[in-house]
This record gives C-alpha cells, sequence and structure tokens, in this order.
C-alpha cells in the first residue's frame, strides 16, 4: 500500500493506524499546506485533493478518514480496532464523527483556513467581517466541543471503552491541535492524549512527522 499524508493534517490518524497494525505500506509526503496536493499530479490519484489518501496493493484508492479507518479495522480483524459490542463500537463512532465533522471541520478549519468560511462579497468585505470574527467563531466551536467530549469521555480510558479503537485515532489528531494553538485540554482529554502519545505507535509516527 501506498499512504500520503501532509504535516499538520488529519492524516496522522491514520498513520497511526498503519503502524498499530503492522502492515508494510510505503510513506508518501506531501506539501500540502504549499498546495502539493492540489496539483495535477496528485489529483490524478485523488481528485477531491487531499489527505489522507491510501492506495491499495490492487490500485484502488481509499480516500475519507472514516472510511479508510474502518476498511483497516475490519480487514485486520485481529487487532480489535472494532469493539465486537455494539454498544462500545458506537460510542467510539460517535466520538469519531464529533471529533472529524466539529472539532475538526467546524472549529480548527476555521482557524485553519479562515479564508474559506470568511464571506468574499463586497458588502462584508467593507464592513471587515473577516478572518478575526471567522476566528472566534472557530474558537467557540472548539470550546464547546471540548466540553462535550470531555463529558463523554468521563470514566473511559478509550473513546470506546478500555480498550484502543479506530476511533481514538480521531480525537487524538483532533485534540492535538489545541495545545498547538494554545488551547488547553479539559482533564479527561488530557488523560486521553497522555495515553496516546504513550503508546508506541504513536512515538513512531510522531517521529516521522517532526512531532516527537
Amino acid at each position: 500500500m501506498k499512504f500520503y499524508w501532509g504535516p499538520h493534517t488529519c492524516a496522522i490518524g491514520i498513520h497511526i493506524l498503519l503502524e498499530e497494525i503492522g502492515t508494510p505500506y510505503e510513506s508518501v509526503k506531501m506539501d500540502v499546506a504549499g498546495g502539493e496536493a492540489e496539483q495535477e499530479l496528485f489529483k490524478a490519484i485523488n481528485p477531491k485533493g487531499k489527505v489522507p489518501t491510501l492506495v491499495r496493493d490492487d490500485g484502488t484508492v481509499m480516500t475519507e478518514y472514516g472510511a479508510i479507518a474502518t476498511w483497516l479495522a475490519r480487514t485486520n480483524p485481529d487487532k480489535g480496532l472494532i469493539p465486537a459490542d455494539p454498544e462500545a463500537e458506537r460510542r467510539g463512532i460517535e466520538v469519531m464523527d464529533y471529533a472529524v465533522g466539529t472539532l475538526h471541520l467546524q472549529g480548527f478549519g476555521r482557524l485553519f483556513k479562515t479564508e474559506n468560511y470568511e464571506p468574499q462579497d463586497a458588502l462584508h468585505q467593507t464592513l471587515k467581517l473577516g478572518q478575526a470574527s471567522v476566528k472566534e467563531q472557530g474558537r467557540s466551536i472548539i470550546d464547546a466541543a471540548l466540553i462535550i467530549l470531555d463529558q463523554q469521555m468521563a470514566g473511559r480510558a478509550y473513546v470506546a471503552g478500555d480498550a484502543f479503537t479506530i476511533g481514538d485515532t480521531a480525537l487524538f489528531y483532533a485534540t492535538r491541535w489545541a495545545p498547538q494553538q494554545g488551547i488547553p485540554l479539559p482533564p479527561n482529554l488530557a488523560g486521553h492524549y497522555e495515553r496516546m502519545t504513550a503508546r508506541p505507535a504513536v512515538a513512531r509516527v510522531r517521529a516521522i512527522w517532526g512531532e516527537a
């Protein structure tokens, strides 16, 4: 398999899963911030122009965080990356979807890609309802999401219970941006972050990404 990733992106979560599973793969670093993912060479592989992107051995291309994570778990059942208990699975997916869809895309997305949310019409530009208001909105979404996630993590070591699963990689990648932006993590999320950073697979990936 060939795995495409870029620094400071959510792809670190999929990278961690690949290391946890131990299946051989080729790592391809992309300059996402510099626009490499939007160039035709990469878009010929993934027309969406984003990472994570996983090219399987048969040449088929996989995109989207949840889809890749679920496929990796289902094709490596011995790793126990999806709980057998339906209620535990539900808990894990609930946290994963909220971390990806709200904390990442709605919250940190406004901090990192403010221009995507900023009104572009002349009236709003004149009134200067621009980057500051968009970032403030993003911070409010982040703060609210962290409180909700912290409550959901009460009494749990990992998102689904006592064992590491795919949802933990999503929560980790999204919450790791908080301290990078000077945003404190509430206690349950801070504990989860520490448990994740202590995992050998996470340490290996962080070293590759230059975060160790």
